[in-house]
């Protein structure tokens, strides 16, 4: 029993003497992004609408997904932004699905 306690004590040693003690090379850290809040580097947008018509932005996380235009005569209607950075105009929210909803069955 000794002899396997000095044998587990000699293991545990020579691995730790084994160990390279030299520090880990390092690489200098990368140059800081542009902070968020700055608006000279945030990208211009021009959205064509007509002087005098009312924007409104709709934002999810911070980015402008949507924009309600309401102008001085006529309907409001809605520029939808696409997955390609492009702007949509859509006359209403509503997708035009629609779900049929037959009973089935009546309880009376």
């Amino acid at each position: 029993m000794s002899r396997l306690v000095i044998l587990v004590f000699a293991a545990l040693a020579f691995s730790a003497l084994a160990q390279d003690d030299s520090p880990p090379k390092l690489e200098p850290l990368p140059e800081p992004p542009p902070r968020a809040g700055d608006p000279a580097d945030e990208p211009r947008v021009q959205i064509p609408v007509q002087e005098g018509d009312k924007v409104e932005e709709i934002r999810d996380g911070g980015e402008v997904v949507m924009l309600k235009v309401t102008p001085k005569e006529g309907p409001t209607y809605y520029l939808v932004q696409t997955g390609k950075g492009e702007w949509m105009r859509r006359d209403s929210l509503d997708s035009g699905l629609r779900v049929p909803m037959w009973p089935i069955h009546t309880f009376e």
